[in-house]
């Protein structure tokens, strides 16, 4: 750790995240999402507390459980995709969660919108 912040101002930071977070156990249970303003997958709370693979479609489950099998497995520490969804382009990536010896912990999902930043040219360094 670089600092030290309290729960509260962590879960404010975490939902200032302009991208949506959500956590997933080493048993594969859902525990945490951030609450970012308009999310482009809604979460209720009712998530929490299953395992994830209820909460993806039936022909997407082969490649979640592929990456938790990797993750689990230390074959890859991260994936990435991107879809178009609603005219938008969707950036989702998922992130093994590891302790300082390396033992799995869980999956961290980000997933984030890019529509825009796939538009940015040259430079701003002014407001």
């Amino acid at each position: 750790m670089t600092g030290e912040l309290n729960k509260e101002i962590l879960g404010v930071v975490l939902n200032t995240l302009p991208v949506e977070i959500t956590f997933v156990d080493k048993d594969d249970t859902v525990r945490y999402f951030n609450k970012n303003g308009d999310r482009i997958f809604p979460r209720s709370s009712a998530v929490l507390g299953r395992r994830v693979q209820d909460c993806h479609p039936k022909k997407s489950l082969h490649k979640v459980n592929q990456i938790l099998d990797d993750f689990k497995n230390n074959r890859r520490d991260s994936a990435e995709f991107w879809i178009d969804l609603d005219n938008r382009k969707i950036y989702i990536r998922y992130f093994a969660v590891r302790d300082r010896n390396g033992n799995y912990l869980g999956c961290l999902e980000v997933t984030q919108d890019i529509t825009k930043i796939q538009t940015i040219k040259g430079e701003k360094r002014l407001l």
